[in-house]
């Protein structure tokens, strides 16, 4: 095009404006119902032009023409990462692009929301956005206004159900992490309770001490077995139902022959404490062996029973503490509130902290294998968007799989990406359906029960933030839905550095 033409189509080169001709225009579906008057007014403000072979104009730049294809071949794409990915291919005359929604005006960006370009000589009728928004305002005014409630009323309803989806996935994390949460605590609570009561039992047996009833050379002793207990309920091994009866049967036995009474509870504890009956045949020996006036068989089970509840009690209330620090932890890493949005992540911490938060709702039928691939470099991101991508694909999996059957969340390096595939084993995504998953307000789940916005919102972090990848492999028994990411940022964007490593209490 020659510089008569609009600023916006000198790049596409060409033979300058041509002669409108009416009639051409009344031959496209646009035009076909207008007036001559009003087709006499297209051609008197707008022009023909033709474009050489290249680019008319790109998505972001201000929209100021509206285009319309006479003749030739128009392909339109859309910003994907670094790529442009095309949408749409026609030679259909009418086919139009451009500056279509300037009627809306200032109330939205007056950008054009795709690149086009022609791959060959094409003819088109172009005209300037202001006067296409003066044409829809004057001759059709009231499809005017229902457009405008179209557009808005969309974009209004996904704004509300894209805030709807995000406290639904709240209230499913909070739900689950208050849950995950609970336990730990009630059975901290529990073993509190319980550790009081050893303690005030000893606290008792020391009245003997006090009252001198113990020679020094059986305290000694009993100090010394106590010090051994504490050792063995460290390095006690976990055993299994039916191993834990056998041994308190056994320990129950050898009580009973020992002429200890009701000994049924110290049973239950030295056998899950990790004694056995020679440690119990030591014992007794090392309480034959005390001068007279010394402690008894039983008073020394007893107060060894008490030391060996007392420390399994505090190691199930630091097991519970420590469970409890690392879902906050999580639930930390998993908000990223203290976080740069835009940094160096490692998408393996991501990861984790998404499925320590969704555990309470992914449910006990559903086996999580995770097969990280080792060594995977960090990569530049916002956490907390990614974490929630990682958060729809994950519920919408075990919900395909109506919370039974595997889940398997895989990492590896694809070329110059990192891929992360989350796979599951419920029916799949039938085939004729594969390229509409991604739209909004898509959704194949029962109404009341699906938004149809995850997928949209999960692709467009990772298409439009990320400058990544999203897609679907389905058949029936395996689905994969597979996020490609970049491993360095492109040219121009700030990335914050990779926080340090937390160092945990001491």
């Amino acid at each position: 095009m020659n510089a008569e033409q609009p600023a916006n189509t000198e790049q596409a080169g060409g033979a300058g404006p041509a002669v409108c001709r009416e009639a051409e225009l009344r031959g496209l579906f646009l035009f076909e119902k207008l007036t001559d008057d009003q087709l006499a007014w297209l051609c008197r403000e707008g022009q023909v032009i033709t474009a050489d072979p290249g680019p008319v104009y790109a998505e972001g730049d201000p929209a100021e023409l509206l285009y319309v294809l006479l003749s030739g071949t128009v392909v339109l794409s859309r910003r994907a990462g670094g790529d442009d990915v095309e949408v749409s291919r026609s030679a259909s005359p009418g086919v139009y692009g451009g500056a279509f929604q300037a009627y809306l005006g200032d109330r939205m960006p007056q950008v054009y929301s795709n690149s086009m370009r022609v791959t060959e000589p094409s003819r088109f009728y172009v005209l300037a956005a202001a006067k296409f928004a003066q044409l829809m305002n004057e001759w059709f005014p009231m499809a005017v206004h229902l457009l405008e409630g179209l557009f808005f009323g969309t974009k209004n309803a996904q704004e509300v159900i894209g805030q709807r989806e995000r406290l639904l996935a709240l209230g499913s994390l909070s739900a689950g992490l208050t849950h995950e949460l609970n336990n730990p605590a009630s059975a901290a609570v529990r073993a509190t309770a319980s550790l009081r009561e050893r303690v005030a039992g000893m606290r008792h047996k020391l009245s003997m001490i006090a009252t001198g009833q113990l020679d020094p050379a059986a305290l000694n002793a009993l100090v010394g077995l106590q010090d051994e207990v504490a050792t063995r309920v460290a390095k006690a091994p976990s055993l299994s139902p039916l191993e834990a009866s056998d041994r308190e049967d056994e320990i129950a036995g050898w009580l009973e022959g020992h002429g200890v009474t009701e000994g049924w509870d110290l049973a239950a504890v030295f056998a899950q404490a990790g004694l056995d009956e020679d440690w119990l045949d030591r014992l007794a020996a090392t309480v034959e062996e005390v001068p007279s006036g010394g402690a008894d068989l039983t008073g020394a089970l007893r107060w060894l029973g008490y030391t060996a509840e007392t420390e399994m009690l505090m190691n199930e209330i630091g097991d519970s503490v420590t469970r409890i620090s690392r879902l906050v932890g999580a639930a930390k890493q998993y908000s990223q509130l203290d976080r740069a949005p835009y940094q160096v992540v490692d998408v393996h911490e991501l990861l984790d902290s998404t499925l320590v938060m969704l555990g309470g709702t992914i449910g006990p039928d559903v086996t999580v294998v995770k097969d990280y691939a080792p060594g995977l470099p960090r990569i530049p991101g916002y956490p907390g968007e990614l974490n929630q991508v990682w958060t729809n694909l994950i519920s919408n999996a075990v919900d395909a799989m109506d919370r039974s059957g595997t889940l398997t969340v895989r990492t590896s390096l694809d070329r110059e990406q990192l891929l992360v595939d989350f796979g599951d084993t419920g029916p799949g995504v039938p085939a004729d359906i594969q390229q509409r998953i991604f739209e909004p307000f898509f959704t194949t789940k029962p109404v009341g029960q699906g938004t149809g916005l995850g997928l949209d919102i999960s692709w467009r972090i990772v298409a439009n933030r990320h400058h990544g990848d999203l897609r679907v492999q389905s058949v029936p028994g395996d689905t994969h839905f597979l996020v490609r990411l970049p491993l360095t940022a492109p040219a121009g964007d700030t990335v914050a550095p990779a926080e340090p490593d937390e160092q945990e209490d001491a």
